[in-house]
């Protein structure tokens, strides 16, 4: 079903008596700052372009991955939008694929590409979650590829994610979930493939967010939304907001190269990816990793687990604090909420009805 009061184009749908609703474009969110379409994926096998990340090591080269039932596969494709090579994960799953990354190995210069199986629509349904770790491949040319799993738990029970980001210079991981009191949470430094790794709670996210990603000097990092787009110095500090193009369903973010731009995808068959310039205030200069103060007292630690001792950010705002300063309008939230009310309403007339 499809809503457009006051502006904004809200989809509703009902699956098995919830309702969930997506706020597909408001009014005004198309900038006349320069953003422009960069290229539009001609793969026919690239339906539902779920993670965005650029090589970090070759120019003109993006890569992207679908969403869930699709098989551990990744597409290298240039700027005309046309697949250059197809990637196949050697022993690993697809369970639930919402993003990836792009870093680069301090120690040797090789690029690094992360590929998230952190998906979780029930909300803790899976006792874990897994990110793969790839060498960016030597040639463009069709290949299977090695990987390294790594497993994740969250310290306070299972949540659904859509968003993982590495830290540019220092190669740490961070997962953001999306919910609508989202987290971001940081991985151990030293990530182990013989046990599970526990994810500690960092900071707050936007409501709903789709993806992330670091600046490519570390100085900030962006997280996406359904709405728009939000740069951080750290997590709780804000710096700017970034209006995005309309797309059908808002799922990925990258920065470019040079670190001016942002570029954002969608799902859907021959899909845009949208080049769109950051803010002044956004182009900042390389910075360290933000530091943590941490906790009194940490969770107890679960057998077989590994991970540093958990932090607490310096500016992180509280648990379930609704996402105001984050990318979401009040306004937005509480249209989302009122159209969700009235579709399980008209649901349970209808049901009533036709008993």
């Amino acid at each position: 079903m499809l809503s457009k009061p006051g502006g904004v184009l809200v989809r509703v749908f009902a699956v098995a008596g919830m309702t969930a609703v997506t706020v597909l474009a408001g009014q005004g969110a198309r900038a006349d700052d320069g953003e422009r379409i960069l290229f539009r994926f001609k793969d026919g096998r690239i339906t539902e372009s779920s993670g965005l990340a650029v090589s970090p090591t070759r120019k003109d080269v993006y890569y992207t991955h679908n969403d869930s039932s699709a098989g551990p596969v990744f597409f290298a494709v240039g700027p005309d939008g046309r697949t250059r090579a197809t990637f196949t994960l050697r022993g690993a799953a697809s369970r639930d694929w919402e993003g990836m990354a792009a870093s680069t190995d301090p120690r040797t210069g090789q690029g690094v590409l992360w590929f998230a199986d952190i998906g979780d629509n029930l909300e803790g349904a899976w006792p874990d979650i897994s990110v793969y770790r790839v060498v960016e491949p030597a040639t463009m040319s069709d290949a299977v590829v090695p990987a390294v799993r790594y497993r994740f738990r969250y310290e306070d029970g299972g949540r659904n994610a859509e968003g993982i980001m590495v830290h540019p210079r220092t190669g740490r991981l961070y997962v953001v979930t999306k919910q609508f009191a989202g987290s971001v949470y940081q991985a151990p430094k030293r990530l182990r493939t013989d046990r599970v790794n526990v994810l500690r709670k960092v900071g707050s996210a936007p409501i709903m967010a789709t993806d992330a990603a670091y600046a490519p000097d570390g100085s900030s990092f962006v997280i996406r939304t359904y709405f728009s787009a939000t740069v951080y110095r750290a997590p709780g500090e804000q710096i700017a907001r970034v209006t995005m193009p309309e797309l059908q369903q808002a799922e990925s973010i990258a920065y470019t190269r040079d670190g001016k731009y942002l570029l954002t995808g969608s799902e859907g068959s021959r899909s845009p990816v949208y080049r769109v310039p950051l803010p002044q205030e956004a182009l900042g200069t390389a910075a360290p990793e933000p530091t943590y103060a941490r906790r009194q007292a940490a969770p107890t630690p679960t057998p077989g687990a590994a991970g540093d001792p958990a932090p607490t950010p310096v500016a992180a705002a509280r648990d379930g604090e609704a996402a105001s300063d984050a990318g979401v309008p009040v306004s937005a939230v509480l249209l989302w909420l009122a159209i969700a009310a009235g579709a399980i309403g008209v649901i349970t007339l209808i049901a009533r009805n036709t008993r």
